[in-house]
């Protein structure tokens, strides 16, 4: 926007300026944010969601197994 003063259109830039910093900065903040987060969940030693549920199901299978072995062991016992 050009207008007849130059005092309104040194303003005008220096407010452009000041948002476009403003926007890098929160940029900033977020990928430091992100950076940080990722860091500490690799700290916490976490488990990934498909690893537990892998888990979960073998776990379930050795259950129903357990349950048949004492169900046939029972059966065959006097």
């Amino acid at each position: 926007m050009q207008t007849q003063n130059p005092f309104l259109d040194e303003f005008a830039k220096l407010t452009t300026a000041a948002m476009g910093i403003a926007q890098a900065a929160g940029d900033e903040a977020k990928t430091a944010f992100r950076a940080q987060a990722d860091r500490l969940v690799a700290e916490m030693d976490l488990v990934r969601r498909d690893e537990f549920d892998a888990l979960k199901a073998e776990l379930e299978a050795l259950r129903h197994e357990v349950a048949a072995l004492k169900a046939e062991k029972a059966a065959t016992q006097p």
